[in-house]
């Protein structure tokens, strides 16, 4: 323990408070860096301006699952064994007691906080990361004034036998650590990640664009049929991910559209004027097919493009150590 600490108090002149983050890599330990910033100035008492704060982080992953005791994560990560006063862990894997998430929890005796990212919901995430952090080390210096406004009456707590834990706000609980959890593996890289799925995709829309018997089809499926088609284009997928490539083909394949079919070509083909709505329902069916097309494609992508764009860092090495155990085995 840190001379400047005994039993969690400091010395009262010509102190320093020296806290090191530790964080999962990816998500986790960019807030951390931001935080690890922001807080000394945040920190900062005006009843005591001798005090002097210092913050460094580290990268890398301590805990093995979500189910582990806190008590045994104090063992691993041995805060006790640093030389930094204060030891705060941000993971990105959720925490929970029964149906509750859990976002952060304190041992004062071992000057020790583990903050569980995904519990603080998928938005206003870096304020409500900082705001726990805070509250954590003001429950650890046993310094009440410390504690942001309003955050113990909305972060809740308990005592457990190894230290306090706070849990996420009342209200919409579980729907916070779903939106933290989505947004820690961060789906929408699907698109960026899996780059020749897209190519796949965009090309087999492009190509079926040519044809005229899709222009017909388009005009005479109707909207249920259209539905279908558009249901049945990204079933068995990651959705989320899925819908976002399906957004963006479209809007690539209506700007194409627009500029490859002159509205005469068209009117010739269905026998009747076209106007907008006939683009839009052409690059519907146009982008349902091209899906299909891109899970194709997707054959094309090596087992690290895939796992780059559908797991977060962490996640992926969860699955490469789990693996590697395997073979051991």
């Amino acid at each position: 323990m840190n001379e400047h600490l005994q039993g969690g108090q400091f010395s009262a002149a010509g102190e320093q408070v020296s806290v090191l983050f530790i964080a999962d890599p990816g998500t986790s330990a960019a807030l951390a860096e931001r935080i690890a910033e922001y807080l000394p100035q945040r920190l900062r008492s005006r009843d005591r301006p001798e005090r002097r704060w210092t913050t460094c982080v580290r990268r890398k992953p301590y805990l093995p699952d979500e189910q582990a005791d806190f008590a045994d994560v104090i063992d691993t990560v041995d805060p006790s064994s640093e030389a930094e006063d204060i030891v705060v862990y941000l993971t990105d894997l959720p925490r929970r007691e029964d149906t509750l998430p859990v976002v952060g929890e304190v041992s004062a005796d071992y000057l020790f906080a583990l903050i569980a990212v995904a519990g603080v919901g998928g938005v206003h995430i870096e304020r409500r990361v900082r705001t726990v952090t805070e509250l954590a080390i003001a429950r650890i210096l046993r310094e009440p004034e410390l504690t942001p406004p309003g955050a113990a009456r909305r972060f809740p707590c308990v005592q457990m036998e190894d230290g306090i834990r706070y849990f996420a706000p009342s209200g919409l609980r579980r729907l916070r650590l779903l939106s933290g959890m989505v947004r820690a593996n961060r789906p929408w890289r699907l698109v960026t990640g899996l780059s020749k799925v897209l190519v796949g995709a965009f090309a087999t829309g492009a190509i079926a664009l040519a044809t005229d018997t899709i222009w017909l089809f388009a005009d005479t499926m109707g909207p249920w049929r259209m539905s279908a088609a558009t249901v049945l284009s990204i079933v068995a997928t990651l959705v989320l991910g899925v819908v976002i490539l399906h957004v963006a083909l479209f809007c690539l394949l209506l700007f194409t559209a627009y500029l490859a079919l002159p509205p005469e070509l068209l009117s010739r083909v269905l026998g009747r004027g076209v106007n907008f709505s006939d683009y839009l329902t052409l690059t519907w069916l146009l982008a349902s097919i091209a899906t299909i097309g891109g899970a194709l494609g997707s054959g094309l992508e090596d087992d690290a493009a895939v796992k780059e764009a559908a797991y977060g860092v962490r996640q992926r090495q969860r699955i490469e150590e789990t693996q590697s155990q395997s073979n051991e085995a």
